[in-house]
This record gives structure tokens, sequence and C-alpha cells, in this order.
């Protein structure tokens, strides 16, 4: 079939009528009103040759004259990419010959270079073209309507944008467009009218909240109103730049993002959110707090597969609304101030109650403060102990992680995972961990308050540089070494693709630099780690190798990576001296306690990453027991393959092992994950609407080539930028500046070689910029849209202390 009506497409064409044409098929089925018309399928393109005397009787039918030529592709109107004005459509197309072209230019335009970059950007392969005929319809006033609003994100919202004659003006971006936002009412039509009355506004919502309704999702729909006062719609395709909607509990909700903090904003799999669930409601029961096994762990909600936790309760708790301040200041003053504004907001108006069972609280507290103070008191009075004391838990932990035996059935795996694996690592103090380590956060924050207005923030920064004990930077440096052996085969690990020598290297064919020692120590790692459902290094090391050929690129030997944390370190001690004399002549015992607690800093801050990195041999042991499982119910006919579990909740997971099949939803859960990796940007703050505070905020004034966000790590630096948003392969050449939209324990092999660091989101207390001021590289934070707004080989210049990136002028 080349050739068919419009009215005759149904829902099932898509292959072969493209999206545009599939989509204007169901508005004529829901009873909307369509310009006439007709498609060229794709078997005319496929087929290679335009059937032009079949195409000319079809316009002869349509009655002739002047018509719109539309391309169709087959992935073009879809939801996970809208395509829009990637391929060409021509207006006011009239006669036989010049439909011919303009058929044959719409073919052409499936290659062109936006379009093929469009493409490969949403991970879309092959794709083909049909083409839509239709009506020129004359419009007085064309638009487009958004039934939800494009730039907040909220669906209780519609967005109309309105111009004289044609709606191609507006989508060009060739108008300033007349703008009316429509909520449960229609606004007010200014005095001079506009493009728009108000029956035209209320035509227009109502057609937007049909289809929307006949759809089953938000829309964009271009229309067009004719001198007779009719209202035509041309299109409609889904809104895909839209975040997912919080689960609707009938009530407005705020939420907060975790990645912020852990930095990690690509999703996490359902069975990574499942774990997580699961396995921190084993320290919660610790703690003596009651669990519901049918969601431990309420308040932390996957949205989009980000986790995002409920803040809701906390918002409106009259004893706990004024105190959100400061706990938010580690999201970044754009989320912290987006959070504040929504005090104000009836719908969060306080409540009398706490948000906790205050029980829960006092038996938490009664069986935690006694052992913590002494805990940390013992760490402050022999730091050296307090440290064995830290990796004697790591050890026990690991001890403790006895998984089931080979003969085990997919059931035995799946209990061990959900009721066994997290009793190791989710003790109270986690078996001596937790103490030191609070100790050190204790010190590492003091003496910026005991040293206020006696010590600058670069300063102060400068104290925590080359901090030792920390098991992350530990790691990092052992990456150098392995780099540092490399050396004699250096064309080989610089000239192969880190694939192909993670392929080698399991195979026995690399020369032996130590990457097996490596791995037994540190194989559990990956970026964004703590999402089971993510390969670790020891299953592909393949960014490992990438790490090792940036560092083989570094020539000048005061730029090796071990030099500069010990240069670092140097620094740090001499600021040490210099800052517990001044405090002493200026306050001669908050000098005294400052020195104390720097030193002690020094001892103790660096076990800042131990109590995570003691729970990642418990998360590499769930990730075997359930790939084995997998592996199982696959061989059953439950899943296609084995990491499909990945995809799967544990109780669905259970249920796949009693019987049921899950191959359709693990498969439509891995094509959502896939989407959402592409996604570039993730709420920080979010309405249950789907509102993103942070889009409501006001502008910032802005400066010429200057970007702001706020300080990370004091410094100034100025290089290339190298804007990376995946560390899997990526390269780093030494001096460059970092960008990235975050950075987890996952990036930081690549820090050894930058010359700064620039994150979208993350907070100071965030992996990435405690790191950077441990190597003594300058970062900046909260840049909003950094990754778009610079450019890879940019030469900017970032101040750590002001938090400002600045474009530099060549």
């Amino acid at each position: 079939m080349k050739l068919i009506r419009l009215s005759d497409i149904d829902g099932s064409m898509l292959d072969l009528v493209g999206g545009k044409a599939a989509g204007l098929g169901k508005m004529i089925r829901a009873g909307e009103r369509v310009p006439d018309g007709f498609c060229l399928t794709v078997e005319a393109y496929r087929a290679g040759q335009l059937p032009e005397e079949e195409l000319v009787e079809a316009y002869e039918r349509l009655g002739g004259g002047r018509v719109a030529v539309r391309s169709s592709a087959t992935a073009e109107d879809l939801p996970e990419a809208s395509f829009a004005g990637q391929q060409d459509t021509f207006l006011n197309v009239e006669g036989p010959s010049d439909l011919i072209d303009a058929v044959r230019r719409c073919w052409d335009s499936l290659f062109t270079e936006r379009a093929v970059a469009y493409r490969a950007a949403a991970g879309i392969g092959e794709a083909a073209m049909a083409v839509v005929v239709q009506r020129m319809i004359d419009p007085v006033t064309a638009g487009v309507l958004f039934t939800a609003n494009p730039i907040t994100g909220c669906r209780s919202e519609m967005v109309v944008d309105a111009a004289p004659g044609l709606g191609t003006a507006i989508v060009e971006g060739t108008v300033v467009p007349d703008h009316y936002v429509l909520d449960q009412r229609i606004p007010a039509v200014p005095d001079d009218g506009g493009c728009l009355n108000a029956e035209q506004l209320g035509g227009l919502r109502a057609a937007g909240q049909r289809l929307q309704e006949h759809l089953g999702s938000p829309q964009d729909i271009e229309w067009a109103i004719d001198a007779e006062g009719t209202l035509w719609l041309l299109q409609s395709r889904p809104i895909t730049t839209l975040f997912p909607l919080p689960p609707d509990t009938g009530d407005t909700r705020l939420y907060l993002e975790f990645g912020h903090i852990q930095g990690m904003l690509r999703p996490c799999t359902p069975m990574g959110v499942s774990l997580l669930k699961t396995g921190g409601s084993v320290w919660f029961q610790a703690a003596g707090a009651k669990v519901d096994r049918r969601d431990p762990l309420p308040r932390m909600v996957p949205i989009g597969g980000r986790l995002y936790f409920d803040v809701t309760d906390f918002l409106r708790s009259k004893a706990m609304r004024e105190r959100l301040g400061t706990s938010l200041e580690v999201y970044g003053p754009r989320v912290q101030g987006a959070v504040l504004r929504m005090l104000d907001d009836p719908r969060f108006a306080p409540r009398p109650g706490l948000p906790l069972h205050l029980g829960s609280v006092v038996k938490g507290m009664v069986r935690m403060v006694p052992a913590g103070l002494a805990g940390v008191v013992s760490s402050l009075s022999n730091p050296a102990l307090a440290r064995a004391r830290a990796h004697r838990g790591v050890a026990e932990i690991k001890r403790m992680i006895v998984p089931p035996g080979e003969s085990a059935t997919a059931a035995e795996r799946l209990r061990w995972v959900v009721e066994d694996s997290h009793k190791a690592v989710m003790s109270i103090d986690m078996h001596g961990i937790v103490w030191p380590l609070t100790a050190g956060m204790i010190v590492g924050t003091l003496p910026a308050a005991l040293l206020k207005g006696v010590a600058t923030d670069e300063e102060l920064d400068t104290v925590l540089g080359g901090m030792p004990y920390n098991v992350t930077t530990q790691m990092d440096l052992k990456l150098w070494g392995l780099a540092v052996r490399a050396r004699e085969h250096r064309d080989l690990f610089l000239g192969t693709p880190p694939e192909d020598l993670a392929a080698m290297y399991f195979a026995g064919e690399l020369p032996d630099i130590g990457m097996g020692g490596f791995l037994a120590a540190y194989g559990m790692r990956a970026a964004a780690e703590i999402d089971v459902g993510v390969p670790r290094w020891a299953d592909d090391p393949a960014p490992l190798f990438a790490t090792i050929a940036n560092y083989l690129r570094v020539e000048d030997p005061e730029q090796a990576p071990d030099v500069r944390f010990m240069a670092a370190a140097a620094r740090a001690e001499r600021m040490i001296e210099t800052l517990s004399r001044r405090a002493r002549r200026r306050r001669p015992i908050r000098g005294r306690l400052a020195a104390f607690f720097m030193r002690r800093s020094r001892q103790l801050t660096g076990l800042r990453e131990i109590a995570k990195f003691a729970w990642l041999p418990v998360i590499q042991a769930c990730r075997r027991q359930l790939l084995l499982a997998g592996a199982d119910l696959a061989d059953r006919g439950r899943l296609e393959r084995a990491d499909d579990i990945m995809f799967l909740t544990l109780e669905e997971a259970r249920a796949a092992a009693r019987g049921t099949d899950h191959r359709e939803v693990a498969a439509m859960r891995r094509a959502e994950y896939v989407r959402e990796l592409r996604r570039r940007t993730v709420p920080g703050a979010l309405l249950s609407d789907g509102t993103d505070l942070e889009a409501l905020a006001p502008t910032e004034p802005a400066q010429d080539g200057v970007l702001t966000g706020m300080s990370g790590a004091a410094g100034q630096a100025t290089g290339r930028a190298r804007v990376i948003r995946d560390p899997a392969g990526a390269r780093i050449e030494p001096g460059e500046i970092l960008v990235a939209p975050t950075t987890d324990p996952g990036w930081t092999p690549l820090f050894m070689t930058a010359a700064g660091l620039v994150t979208e989101t993350g907070s100071p207390v965030a992996h990435g910029p405690t790191v950077a001021r441990e190597y003594g590289i300058p970062a900046v934070i909260c840049v909003r849209d950094a990754t778009h707004e610079i450019r890879t080989g940019q030469l900017i210049t970032i101040d750590g202390a002001a938090g400002t990136v600045r474009v530099e002028p060549e």
C-alpha cells in the first residue's frame, strides 16, 4: 500500500505511515477537525521510486489547489523523540510538478545533517520517510497549544502561543507571539484583543483536554483558525521533554531529588530502587523504627528512575518548617530558595504534629546517643585506633557476606538478597565504622566556625587538601600506579580502544600492570555504584583503561597525580601552622581549639567515604545473586535474559520465581530506563503536578560571559573546558577543566589530571567538591545548564571562592 487516506489510518500503522500521519489519523478518529489529505507511505520510499501517477491522481481527488506537503518519518512524533523541525515541510504547494518536487525534498530531508545528528542523540537507528499531503488552510491566526506547561512541567496549566497568519513563524522563532497560560479558567484578554478572544481560548483548551485524554499523554498541538472562525487541528504529538509525574496521592506533595547530594543524576534501575529501600529499612529496624514490608521507606519515591524524598510533612510541620532552610543548603541556593518560597504557598500551610513517630525517634536516640558520644570522644582521643577500628569493621562486613552456594535455586538466591544480605552492613554502628566517620565530619566543619573572621574560605579549603585516609583517594592513586607500570606499553594503552583493552584483559592478552589486584580491591565500584543494576568495574573495566590512557598523557612531572596530591598535603600542613599562629594571637583559647580540630581533621575526615565503601561489597554480592537468579528465570521463560531482572522489583522477581512471566514488564521498563538515560536535566525540587520549582525561580541578572553557581572548592584556574556527561570511556587532557552534570566517586579518577571542576548540581558536602578540595583543585557547583552553555575546547576561568565561571574571549 503506497497511498492511504488520512481518515483510513489507525494506530497500528505507525511503521507504514510514520509518526505525523499516525497522529493525524488518531485525531480524525477522535472526531477532531483536521484538513483532509492522504499519506504516501514508507513503501514508496523503501522502493526507491516515486509513484508519480498515483500521487497526482490522489492530489486531484483531493481537489487540487494549494496543499501542505509534510514529512512523516517513522522516528517522528514519538513519545520519546518529537523530531520537531528536523525534517522538512512545504506549504502552499500547487500543481503536480511542484507536488512531486516537494515530496522528493521531504525524502531528502531524512538525511540532512541536523536530522542525522538528532537521531544519533536520541539513540534511534534507521528510519524511513512517509509524506503527508493535506489541503492548505488559510489561517487568520495560528499557533501552538501545549496541554502541559513545557517550561515548568506543570500539568494543570496549558500554554498557547498565537500569531497572525501561518503558525510556522512561531515554530521558527521569527515572531514574538501572543502568550497565554490557561489554568482552570480562561485568562483575561488584553484590551487590544490580541490574536485570540476568550471563546477561541476556551475552544483551544477544550480541544487540548479532549486530545490529551484520547491520546493518553500531554500533547504539543499545532492549530489554525480560518476567516470563518473555524478551529483546525494540524498536528498533535507527545510533549517529549516533560519529566515524569510523581505517583498520584490525591494531595499536593513536594519532592527533593537525592542525586543532587550523591552526585548521581542518571536513573536508577527498578531493582536498584527496590534494594536500596529494602536494605535501608534494615538499618531503621535496627534503630527501633517500624517498617512496612510492603513499602519500606515510603518517603523515598522513584520518579523518572531518580530517587526523591517526600518533604511535604516536614514543610507543613509547625515545629520543623522554619528549620528547613539550613538543612537545604546542601542542595545549593536555587533549590533551597525554591523550597523556601513554598512556605508562603497555602497548599503547604503549617499543621500541628510532627512528621516523625516520636516514639521511634526516642527509641533510636536511646540506642544511638550514648554509644555515639563514646565513639566520637574515643575517636578524637586516639584517631589511629579509630581508623583501625573502622577498617576492622569493613573486613568484618566482608567476612559476614555468605551468599547461597552454586546449587541454590532462584527463589533461594532472592530470599537471601531480601532477608539476609544487608544484615552484615546495616547494624546501628556498622561494626565500628560510624563513630570515627562521624567524628571526622564534625572536626572537618568546626574550624570554619572557630576561625570565622580569622581565616578565609580559601585558606580553610587549603587545610582540607591532600586529605589522607580517604578510600576513594587511595583508589585513585593506586590507579595512577597502574598507569606508571603501563608506561613501557604506552602505545598499546593509548592506541587501543578501552573496550578492546577490557576484552584483552579478560582473555589474558594484556601485559600485567596490576589490574587483577586493583579489581580485587576496587572491582565493586563504578559510576552510580549505589544502583545494583549498574555493572561494576569487575564486570567491565573499560572505564579504568580509559582513565589509564588519560594518565599516560601526563608529561609534566609536576602534574603527576601523586605529586599534586603530596603538594596539596604539604600546603595543608603549612596552612595549619599559619592559621594556628594567627588565631592564637587574636583569640588564644579559640585558636588552640581550632588548631587541635584542624589536626584531628587531617587524621579523621578522610574516613567520610568508608561507610559507603563498606556497603559496596554487599551490593556487588547481591548483583551476582540477582544475575544468577535472572539466568535461571530466563531459562524458564519468565525473562528474556538474565539482566532483565534489574528491571523488576524484588517482590516481582520473587513472583517470577513462583511462575509469573515478567518478560513484557521488564522490556517496557528497560525501554523507559534507556530513554531516561538520555535526559540531561533533572528537577531538584518537584511538585506532584509536575512543576519544576527551579523553573519558577526569578531569573538572575545576566553577566556577559559569566555563569554563576556556588563555591565548591576555593581557588582559581584557567584552562580548556572538557564537557563530559558520562565518565565511561571519557577522556580529559591534563590541565583541562572538567564540566559535568554531576559527579560521584566513579568520576573521581578524572580529577587527578583536571585543573578544575564545574558541575550543574551538587552540594558543598557532595563527593565531587569534597574530593576536589582534597586534591587541591577549584570547583564551582550548581551552575545551571553548564554542560549546554559551555563547549568543549572553550577557554574558561573558574573562581571556586566566588562560585563563578567566565568564558574567556578568544
